[in-house]
Order: C-alpha cells, then structure tokens, then sequence
C-alpha cells in the first residue's frame, strides 16, 4: 500500500513552477522506476524527451517548459549570458525539486491516512486504537518519502544546481544566432512567410517573373502570402521553399536544386520593418511525404516500428522547433509572430483514395500523427507568446466535390490548391484581426484610444497613429 499510495502521489501533486534564465518551467517527479539512477523526463511542447543529465535513484525529477522569454532565454541558449546569473536556473530548479517532495509528502501520507481510516471504520476500531493505526501509517509513508527522496535521490538537488540551461537538459540543437543575410534592407515589407512547401503553395500557379530560387522553391502566384498581400496591399516577403524544415531551411542553408537557399531567418533580418512573420514548418522535420507513401504502400501504417521512428523524429523536431521559437521572440522590432498549425487532408471520406491503398483506418492513423505535430506547434507557440491558426477545411477535404487539396494525380498530392491557400490566408487574417482588436483593447483599458493614442492626442508607444495595422489592410 505504501508504494501504491507513492506511485499515486507522484502522479496527482501539482508541480512546482519556477522561473529563471528567461523561462517558466514547471518541477516534480517522473513515475517511480525500477533502476538506481538514470535520466529525468523533459515535456517539451507536449513530447516527453529524455534529459541528459542522469539522476540517481528510483525517482527522478520531470519537468516542462511553459514559457519563454526570449531575450534571456537566447542568452542561456547560446551560453552567453553574465556569468554571475549562470545559476540561477539551476538553483531555482533544485529549490523546485525540494518544494515538490515535501508537497508529495504530505499527499502520500494524506493518501494513506484516508485508506487506512476507511479500514478502521469499517472495522469499527476504537478511537485510541484508530489514532494509533493512522500515525503508524502516516510515519511509515513518511520514511518511504525519506527514504525515496531523501537518501535514493539526495544527489538530484546538486545535479539539478548545475543546469545552468535547458540546453544542458535536452541538448543542443545548432546553438548560435542566425545573422542577418547580406544585402540592403527591405524597408517596404510589412510581412513575411517563412516555412515550406505549404506555404510556397507548390503545385500552383508560379509567380511572375520567378527567380531561379523562386523556381527551385516551388514558389507560387497562389499562396497565401500573394492572397494576404492582395487583401491588405502589403508588401509580402514569401521565403518559403518546399522541403524546408527547422534546420534545414529557416536556421540554416537548404539545398534547392543546383542551388543553395540562405536561411529564411536571416533573409527575413533583412525586413526591419516587418510587422507580421507567419510560420509554416514541421512536416518534412517529421518526413510526412515519406511516412504518407510508406503507409499506402503497407498493409497498415500504425506498427510499431512506423510509430517509434515517428516518435523518434518528433522529439528532434521539438528540440529545434525551441530554437526557432527563441530566435524568432528575439527579433528586433518584436513583429507579430504567427504560427500555422496543419490541416486535415482527407476528411470522413476516403473513397478516391481507394486506388492508392489509403482507406479510413489509414487516414485516422495519418491524421493522429499529424494532430501530434499540431500539438507540438500550439503548446510552443503559446509558450513564446505567439498566435496559432488551425486552418480549416472542413466540407473541401480530398474527396470532396470541391477539395482543397491537391489529388494524387496532381502536381503536388496533399498540398492545398489555390483554393486551400485563400483558406489559410483567411484564417491567418482573422487572427491578425483578433489580435489587433485584443491590443485596441487592452490600449483603451490602459486609457489610450483605440487607435493607439492617449486621450490627450499623443501616440502611444513611440508609434504614429497613421501607420499601418496589420490585419485591416488600411492606412
């Protein structure tokens, strides 16, 4: 019973939020286990990772990350922050450890102390003798947290001091800063897209007077960067290339053909004045084209080995999509970030599939993993501040009359068409608007006018109340 009321504590006492070095990061314990030491559990953006560090005895700390902020966290990242604070993580982190064992203490024996005082009503026991019953249990819940705490794990506090990041936890990914591409500034863009092969729109009109990159990228007339750009008269950035992922692609350089495409971060440094980046990115980190052929190509697409090379891609994505999220939070002028989430290809219907070997059990098992990545993207997002869309195309999935996606015999299956794009950018749209009406607010609770000014007529915020507010596409 001891050990049960053990295993139930850990699962049920609320973790213990600490928050340094940039980050809110939430501390308690991973399920018991059967070794003497080993590594602790990471939750990053909804997937459980392994820490580095290893931890001794059966209980080992879990932690996970809800917030970033980015300016200290890029410094902690890149380990190039004032020496005197390098600690502070850490310390807060074995302070937060400490904090959750006396709260599972007191649970576990609360547990116990319940159970042990329904037996001794049941069996009538005499108040001295029941008194008896429940210290007895209490203290010997008591010494199993001592025990399992104190003395099997009294080494997770000073290992839990040196963290010093949570880079030092996970990993780390490329760990510097991207630097802004050569060449002048672009002064005139008010927004750019960064991402791939769905947000280049590959498979649809190409754009007027393409550049050679603009050809190896997939880049389209169609997207939804061109649909934004037409709706709001912006000057729209599109960087996206089809293939891209976190690392190869937006942090770092992307093979494209003959040709080698610069980071899509540094081209976008070169939009000073951007008020708005929409991000597009997650499943070519995950290879989805290739684990979409694999699944039509076999009997079922929900094996073991399919699910855990599945698993073992999402948990590197996570690592570097981190990355990308501080990166981006640490932008000068502090755009809007928005972060696409996927949509469903394939809807309830999956008949015109039928020639491909895609049927619904098929489709639900794709689509999971895809609502995994959606996970992921949401929970980071929100961690950094930033604003998610979930583009829907209920009513145009692939078998629909009117589908926008792109059919298998079509340039580029499973992307949307131009259709699907103008459904993104709507989405994308609305979002811009929620925000600005969110910020109008908050400005007039603040006693400012909703367009940005304090009732004595000046701006606020340094800005000119004639500027251009993303979303309305007005001046």
């Amino acid at each position: 019973m001891l050990l049960a009321s053990l295993w139930m504590a850990v699962r049920i006492t609320p973790l213990q939020s600490v928050t340094a070095a940039g980050q809110t990061v939430e501390v308690g314990a991973a399920a018991p286990g059967w070794g003497l030491s080993g590594p602790g559990e990471m939750d990053l953006f909804g997937q459980t990772i392994s820490t580095q560090p290893q931890f001794p005895g059966p209980v080992r700390p879990r932690l996970r990350l809800t917030h970033i902020t980015a300016n200290a966290e890029l410094e902690q990242l890149l380990g190039s922050s004032d020496k005197s604070s390098a600690g502070v993580l850490g310390r807060q982190l074995s302070s937060g450890w400490l904090r959750y064992g006396l709260w599972e203490g007191a649970v576990s024996a609360g547990i116990v102390v319940m159970v042990l005082a329904a037996v001794t009503g049941l069996r009538r026991y005499s108040l001295r003798r029941t008194v008896i019953v429940l210290s007895t249990g209490a203290i010997a819940m008591t010494a199993v947290n001592v025990v399992g705490f104190g003395l099997l794990a009294s080494g997770t506090p000073s290992a839990l001091r040196h963290v010093h990041s949570l880079s030092d936890l996970v990993g780390r990914s490329m760990g510097y800063p991207v630097a802004p591409a050569d060449g002048p500034a672009l002064s005139g863009v008010q927004a750019v897209v960064i991402g791939d092969s769905t947000a280049a729109a590959i498979g649809n009109r190409p754009v007027s007077h393409p550049s050679a990159l603009d050809q190896a990228c997939g880049r389209s007339a169609d997207s939804f960067a061109a649909q934004l750009a037409t709706v709001n008269n912006w000057n729209v950035l599109n960087l996206a290339c089809s293939g891209a992922t976190v690392r190869t692609g937006l942090l770092g350089p992307q093979p494209a053909g003959p040709l080698s495409a610069p980071p899509q971060i540094a081209q976008l440094q070169r939009a000073p004045k951007a008020r708005v980046v929409i991000v597009s990115v997650g499943a070519d980190d995950l290879h989805w084209a290739d684990l979409t052929r694999f699944c039509a190509a076999s009997p079922t697409c929900d094996d073991r080995v399919t699910d855990a090379y599945f698993q073992q891609q999402t948990a590197q994505f996570v690592l570097d999509y981190r990355e990308l999220l501080t990166q981006l939070a640490a932008l000068p002028g502090h755009p809007a970030v928005i972060i696409n989430q996927y949509y469903d290809p394939f809807g309830p219907d999956t008949s015109c599939l039928a020639a491909e070997h895609v049927d619904a059990a098929k489709a639900k098992t794709l689509q999971g993993r895809l609502d995994q990545l959606n996970t992921a993207l949401k929970q980071g997002a929100d961690a950094a501040g930033f604003i998610t869309v979930q583009p829907s195309f209920a009513g145009h999935a692939l078998c629909s009359p009117e589908p926008f996606v792109q059919g298998p015999k079509d340039k580029a299956p499973l992307h949307p068409t131009a259709a699907g794009e103008l459904a993104i950018a709507l989405a994308d749209q609305q979002a811009l608007f929620r925000a600005e009406q969110a910020a109008a607010a908050a400005q007039s609770s603040n006693g400012q006018t909703p367009d940005g000014q304090t009732p004595d007529g000046q701006s606020a915020g340094g800005q000119s109340a004639g500027g251009q507010t993303p979303g309305t596409g007005q001046s």
